[in-house]
């Protein structure tokens, strides 16, 4: 799954918008069969960007609340969200509790970040979806779906919001902005 694999980058990322922070937390869906998986990906990129990780569970929307307000005795600095459709779901609700903790967070994907997320970086979803209709046009004219190669995301985005960085007293790193694919001001 090349969405874990970007986990150790979203932390490296995270980091050094954020250098002074000593711990982050990852929010998780316990209900997610790879969240055990996440977990792993998250803990050996804490420990080599030298960051304690707390791990925030919510597995309903109505866990949110509770996730997010545990982050402020935890003295967490930083939050990822892990990759999870349900997450994705709840995008606007995560966004908005975000901004509410003043907690600087990075996403999967751009979508968080244009409804006022900090940061994300992840697949394209706009390359993932041409490259699934040259697929429909490969299947419709004839190719076997079992014929057709697995293709992975090969573009990645790295997207930052200035408003929100503002609005949460971050100053972005000109390195991070030099190589940002779309920066919303």
């Amino acid at each position: 799954m090349i969405t874990r694999e970007l986990t150790p980058k979203r932390f490296e990322l995270l980091s050094e918008m954020v250098p002074e922070t000593r711990a982050m937390a990852m929010l998780v869906n316990p209900n997610n069969a790879k969240s055990a998986l996440m977990i792993q990906d998250a803990q050996r990129a804490a420990r080599a960007k030298g960051v304690r990780l707390h791990i925030v569970e919510a597995g309903a929307e109505g866990e949110f609340d509770a996730a997010f307000a545990s982050l402020l005795p935890l003295q967490v600095g930083a939050l990822v969200l892990s990759n999870d459709p349900f997450f994705n779901s709840r995008r606007d609700v995560l966004v908005a509790l975000a901004a509410r903790h003043a907690i600087p967070a990075i996403y999967e994907w751009r979508e968080f970040v244009t409804a006022g997320g900090l940061i994300s970086y992840g697949p394209s979803l706009t390359n993932s979806s041409r490259q699934a209709g040259v697929y429909v046009s490969r299947i419709l004219n004839g190719a076997k779906p079992a014929d057709l190669p697995v293709q992975q995301p090969t573009t990645f985005e790295l997207v930052i919001n200035l408003e929100t960085a503002k609005a949460l007293g971050l100053t972005i790193p000109q390195s991070i902005l030099a190589r940002a694919d779309e920066v919303i001001e």
